[in-house]
């Protein structure tokens, strides 16, 4: 009894060494890219990704700022090897879990840096696509946030393309920001970002 006793207690002190490297390392990471030190963000994310391959939250943020850095960029060798490794992060997680929502918005944010990169080259080829995936996570998550904004700022820059009317999708950027102000998630380092920008394109719409 006592030999087991002290395997459990070996056991559940490891878990929490375990948990508290991870927390560790995703703040050191966070605090990084908040530095604007994205490469080296990326890189840590992706040494807790592969240490905790069951938890699909290091690679999404290896994703989200390699994309989210991709679109500050016009020079194309380094757009694409940040798109690249963004879409490499995706792939994996995705394959685990197909139907995360979050996962998918940052997949049809990848399609979007490539279109605005290159609209005449890509827009035929990524638009479809983006689409797609805002439409399957609007059918999974209708109450998310990120998902409700994000199919929107896209359906606006299209609009705005072809000159069509924005009102239908502003009015989903307003019920989004509605929707930011009670979306709960109890996950820690769970996303929840998309309320600033979301402000500011209800500000856009109203010019």
């Amino acid at each position: 009894m006592t030999k087991l006793i002290t395997i459990a207690a070996l056991f559940i002190t490891s878990l929490f060494f375990g948990q508290g490297k991870y927390e560790e390392g995703m703040g050191k990471a966070f605090q990084l890219w908040k530095d604007g030190s994205n490469t080296e963000a990326s890189a840590m994310f992706e040494r807790i990704a592969s240490a905790e391959k069951d938890n699909w939250l290091p690679n999404y943020y290896v994703a989200l700022v390699n994309v989210t850095t991709a679109f500050t960029t016009q020079d194309k060798d380094k757009l694409s090897a940040l798109l690249n490794k963004a879409q490499d992060a995706v792939d994996v997680e995705l394959a685990k879990a197909p139907e995360n929502p979050e996962l998918l918005v940052v997949q049809a944010m990848i399609y979007t840096a490539w279109i605005v990169y290159d609209p005449m080259a890509n827009g035929r080829k990524y638009g479809s696509k983006a689409s797609e995936v805002y439409e399957k996570a609007i059918k999974i998550a209708p109450e998310n946030p990120r998902v409700v904004f994000c199919k929107a700022e896209f359906e606006i820059g299209g609009a705005k393309f072809w000159g069509t009317d924005i009102k239908p999708m502003c009015a989903e950027v307003d019920r989004a920001i509605g929707l930011f102000a009670t979306y709960k998630n109890d996950t820690k380092f769970a996303p929840s970002w998309g309320l600033d920008r979301a402000l500011e394109t209800q500000a856009a719409c109203k010019k």
